[in-house]
């Protein structure tokens, strides 16, 4: 088998995300382990979002499904290896990341757990890897000495394109060739229509933006590689999780049941819910993109984590040379404890508190 991630791009990403981790941990050691309680006793967790989105951890915060735990923004981030870095580094308290992202982390070094799925790929969300229609490409190997437009590197859009590539089969050598762009998702539609890049990795609404424009199609998705599958997790530390089990939980159980939440409820209120939420935390973020929001993304109830949703990028980089065998392994990374959609307290099939959804 073909190894496909021993380009040197590919472990200068590493080592520098690695570097980074190391940097990050270095600078924190005589940061606070956490950010303490609010008048009333509750835990506050700080966090990263995304700027004109609302996360289901802040959907369950609106519904009122946490009791023990408030939420602290800090920011915004596009980048999910550097938002579990900084929940590894304590400058927040969790983060959430594609599944290979966090296998990487842990492998070099981070003590941290996945507690709950965060992002995935359904029927009606997905990313897809778009291209113009002129633009002539209509294979992987027309992708020899191509650019693809990307929003992290050592992420989900590398971990998928790499893969997608290597199954057409291009060879090692081959695959090296095909080099990938760091871009502003926010900017990555035009770059693919004004020819700076050849391929636009487009998912949510910047996806559904461009096809409504026209003039460009998929050709590939990460769908078509391993069709509805989990792909992110949320991740808390584990000296975190050993010092505040009850915030964990809370967290955990409250954020799944948001996600069920978005499973099974209209459209339309879900739009409007969200609308609500945007506003009211006043950010000047421009509430028209909801629109394009079509599912949660996350394909099985509760976002409870598949085994094998870990394993399979485990398995991926020991293929490739970034992890020795035996190193780590998908169990001893995650866990289910806590969502009540896993643990017997709901069966997968009711609702955010319990009651049987009508089929």
């Amino acid at each position: 088998m073909h190894s496909i991630s021993r380009s040197s791009r590919l472990r200068r990403a590493l080592v520098a995300a690695l570097a980074v981790t190391s940097a990050l941990a270095t600078l924190s050691g005589c940061a606070k382990t956490d950010a303490g309680t609010t008048a009333d006793g509750k835990t506050v967790l700080r966090y990263q979002g995304s700027t004109s989105q609302v996360t289901p951890f802040e959907l369950a915060a609106d519904l009122g499904y946490f009791s023990k735990i408030d939420l602290h923004w800090e920011g915004d981030t596009t980048s999910g290896p550097a938002n579990i870095q900084a929940a590894a580094t304590k400058q927040i308290e969790f983060g959430s990341a594609f599944n290979g992202a966090v296998v990487k982390l842990i492998a070099g070094g981070a003590p941290v757990t996945s507690v709950l799925s965060s992002y995935g790929a359904d029927e009606q969300s997905f990313t897809g890897y778009f291209v113009r229609d002129d633009s002539g490409i209509t294979s992987a190997r027309d992708l020899i000495g191509k650019k693809v437009g990307v929003n992290t590197l050592g992420a989900h859009h590398e971990f998928i394109t790499r893969q997608w590539l290597h199954d057409q089969g291009l060879s090692d050598q081959e695959i090296k060739q095909v080099q990938l762009v760091v871009l502003p998702p926010a900017n990555t539609e035009d770059a693919l229509r004004n020819k700076q890049i050849d391929v636009a990795a487009l998912g949510s609404v910047f996806r559904d933006t461009a096809v409504g424009r026209g003039g460009v199609h998929p050709l590939y998705t990460d769908k078509d590689l391993f069709g509805q599958f989990d792909y992110g997790t949320y991740v808390f530390r584990n000296d975190y999780i050993k010092e505040h089990p009850e915030a964990v939980r809370d967290f955990v159980q409250g954020t799944a049941r948001a996600t069920r939440w978005l499973q099974i409820t209209p459209r339309d209120e879900v739009l409007a819910k969200f609308k609500t939420i945007i506003e009211k935390r006043g950010r000047n973020e421009n509430v028209n993109l909801l629109q394009y929001w079509k599912s949660s993304g996350i394909p099985v109830p509760g976002g409870v984590i598949a085994e094998r949703e870990l394993q399979i990028w485990v398995d991926w980089l020991v293929r490739n040379g970034e992890l020795p065998a035996g190193k780590v392994a998908a169990k001893d990374i995650y866990t289910n404890k806590d969502n009540p959609y896993a643990n017997g307290t709901y069966p997968a099939s009711s609702g955010p508190s319990g009651e049987q959804v009508a089929k």
